[in-house]
């Protein structure tokens, strides 16, 4: 269960975290998130955190990133909705997005205290590598919940978790491109 009533603020928040926590290391899927807007504002919440964190810790992220970071948020939330609805499993949107923002909320906190930390002590290459290997996993846990959510194989999964990448990115190359 993910909330406890009458309970204090981590008995509610700390079973949702290790629930993210356990799709994120793909252990668990969307079904696990209860249907639920105000988990979906907490996790909205964690995810601004998240990029919050980053724009303050990063001194390679400005506030443009944060507003392509929204606007791909959005562009993410429009295509999986639109991918589980057209799969006939319009009543998982809630749980799936959620569970997608939250799981994305995760990977930049970690990804944000990995760079900040182990930034100070490698290369440029290293740093790279690292950006690389976030963006592969981040890609992976986005697919293995999209797979979970429309109950197809997990490579689908991958297929549709690589559309939302490239719509994702091809967007932000013509929107921050100059003429």
């Amino acid at each position: 269960m993910i909330a406890v009533p009458n309970q204090g603020c981590s008995a509610n928040v700390l079973p949702l975290i290790r629930t993210l926590l356990a799709i994120v290391l793909l252990r668990k899927g969307p079904e696990d998130i209860p249907r639920s807007a105000v988990l979906l504002l907490m996790c909205l919440g964690l995810w601004l955190l998240a990029e919050l964190t980053s724009l303050a810790l990063i001194d390679r992220v400005d506030d443009s990133d944060f507003l392509n970071e929204i606007f791909s948020l959005l562009l993410a939330v429009i295509f999986y909705s639109a991918v589980v609805v057209v799969a006939g499993h319009g009543q998982r949107v809630l749980q799936t997005i959620t569970t997608i923002i939250g799981c994305g909320a995760l990977l930049a906190l970690s990804f944000t205290a990995i760079f900040v930390f182990f930034g100070q002590f490698v290369g440029a290459t290293v740093l790279e590598l690292i950006v690389y290997l976030y963006l592969m996993w981040s890609v992976s846990v986005e697919g293995h919940i999209i797979a979970r959510a429309i109950d197809r194989h997990w490579y689908i999964g991958i297929l549709i978790a690589l559309a939302a990448f490239a719509l994702q990115f091809f967007t932000f190359i013509v929107t921050t491109s100059t003429p």
